[in-house]
């Protein structure tokens, strides 16, 4: 480990009493294990699994989570609402910009507080009145919307499309939970194996974007036969602009599912706990993986308005890589091969969020809120978060299962986003509030002030926007603001059964809630909150 990663985190005014405090004695007095305390939240810890994720594990770990189903599956969905290429093209670009402002204050956040579990680290740390609230909120947005049900239809439309096969609702649904299934029980009893197959597969996600990327190239400069015979079927002039939606409801709307693209870049931060050299691993990868991404979709996006026509690009929804490749190869390759590698691409999306996410309902448990910890914090038996899988695929399939699955994707991608938002601005409003505060704190990377400000003022106009209606109003039989108003709905239960859990019940009972640190057999250290007579 370099040498600045093994210096304390805290200036020399924190004592080495208090550094003490960080580990559970164990009946010989002897120190054990890091303990649950939130103030030590900024020493790291090391998983009972060991820290064994490498620096290329950790890259593909945020790239195949990054590079989803969503370069595949949106910009057919984004331009159509929106109108326009350059709309299109811009939001894209603004996605960027933003998602690098955010990736700053998590990386500030991630290098200040090098521990698993990512946004419900930062959160608890900051925000400590009125207690467990932060934790409850999380916990609530984990159970509720920490699915992976969006990939999991993009998996199943690419599998039917690339066989021919008519893609009933029941064929999509039934697809996707296989998937899910499988990828559950491959994380939860085979670990190490399911890390193999999702570097292989994240690996080959990033030569896919970069054979598309070379298509769009060869079709302007060699303009094949068999492409109406038009160098390129991108808009020239005004055309660029011709019938774009100015909307702030529906461009918003769109920025979500761009969000949802960029999604991932601090993915390393949820099991920074197996991480080598956890701080300098973080602010490489994620720098490394940003790049990678802004590049690759600005000229994906470009191939496909070169390739296919825009009007057959509205049309496309989710299916926009599918016409790029067999229009671009043919009806054997272009029809079959190709899309059954996006249909892998999600599926390799799928294995790093599972992956990821499983180890953050594990951190929940572990923290006291979830019940049955000694079975959902621990790595046992097969020294995986078997538990922490389990939480995160009942929620999975019961999004897959139960809406119609014509509009799901869409819809899933803005109700995930909008919860988000309100985190994200928490995060960012809380990390200025501990610049004051908490100078003492060491910080290996800090944001810049204008980032921090830029994401704080986007993140309200775009928990504004939803309510602002559009100018044309969408067939899909949807509501425009129902993703706003279910986002909200997740946010407002959680403050709900915090109050009547944590403040209502133990006032009328006579009793407080405090914690207390056990470890389990596997070594896994984890919080049990207990009654304690007032």
């Amino acid at each position: 480990m370099a040498s600045h990663e093994t210096e304390p985190l805290l200036s020399s005014s924190f004592s080495q009493t208090n550094r003490n405090k960080a580990y559970v004695e164990s009946e010989d007095g002897r120190p054990q294990q890091p303990s649950r305390s939130i103030e030590d939240d900024v020493l790291p810890e090391t998983s009972t699994l060991g820290r064994t994720i490498s620096w290329s594990s950790a890259y593909i770990l945020v790239i195949s989570r990054v590079i989803g189903s969503g370069i595949f599956a949106t910009p057919g969905v984004i331009v159509k609402a929106v109108g326009s290429v350059g709309l299109s093209l811009s939001l894209w670009v603004l996605g960027a910009v933003i998602a690098a402002c955010g990736l700053a204050v998590a990386l500030e956040y991630g290098c200040m507080l090098p521990r698993s579990g990512g946004e419900k680290v930062y959160l608890e740390f900051t925000y400590r009145r009125p207690r467990y609230l932060a934790s409850t909120l999380m916990a609530v947005q984990a159970v509720l919307l920490g699915f992976t049900a969006r990939n999991c239809i993009v998996f199943a439309q690419y599998t039917l499309y690339a066989f021919d096969i008519e893609a009933t609702d029941f064929l999509r649904k039934s697809l996707a939970v296989g998937l899910l299934t499988a990828i559950t029980v491959l994380h939860g009893c085979f670990r190490r194996t399911g890390i193999a197959i999702q570097n292989f597969l994240g690996w080959i996600k990033v030569g896919l974007v970069v054979l598309m990327v070379f298509s769009g190239l060869f079709i302007v400069i060699f303009k094949p036969e068999g492409l109406d015979g038009r160098r390129s079927h991108f808009p020239t002039g005004a055309d660029v602009w011709k019938d774009t939606e100015w909307s702030w409801g529906t461009i918003s709307t769109a920025l979500f599912k761009v969000f949802y693209s960029y999604a991932g870049l601090n993915n390393v931060s949820n099991v920074l706990n197996e991480v080598r050299n956890p701080v300098r691993t973080l602010k490489s990868v994620s720098i490394t993986a940003l790049i990678t991404a802004c590049v690759l979709y600005s000229l994906v996006n470009v191939a496909y308005f070169i390739v296919i026509p825009l009007d057959k690009i509205k049309e496309s929804k989710e299916l926009i890589a599918a016409l790029f490749f067999e229009k671009v190869f043919g009806a054997t390759v272009g029809k079959v091969v190709l899309p059954l590698a996006v249909a892998l691409s999600g599926a390799g999306n799928v294995m790093v969020v599972t992956f990821a996410l499983a180890r953050l309902n594990q951190e929940i448990a572990r923290q006291g809120f979830l019940p049955w910890p000694d079975l959902l914090a621990s790595s046992k038996p097969f020294n995986a978060p078997l538990g922490g899988l389990i939480v995160h695929y009942v929620p999975s399939v019961l999004v897959i299962a139960l809406p119609p699955s014509g509009e799901v994707y869409s819809f899933i991608l803005e109700v995930e986003g909008y919860p988000g938002q309100i985190f994200a601005l928490a995060t960012s409003a809380g990390l200025l509030w501990l610049r004051f505060s908490r100078p003492d704190l060491k910080r290996p990377f800090r944001a810049w002030n204008s980032a921090i400000i830029l994401r704080i003022t986007l993140c309200i106009a775009l928990l504004a926007a939803p309510f602002f209606p559009p100018d044309h109003e969408s067939n899909t039989g949807i509501w425009y603001a129902t993703y706003a108003v279910v986002g909200i709905s997740v946010i407002a239960f959680g403050f709900m059964y915090w109050y009547v859990w944590l403040e209502l019940i133990p006032k009328m009972r006579g009793y407080r809630v405090e914690e207390k640190a056990r470890v389990l057999d596997d070594g896994t250290t984890i919080t049990q909150l207990v009654h304690v007579a007032r």
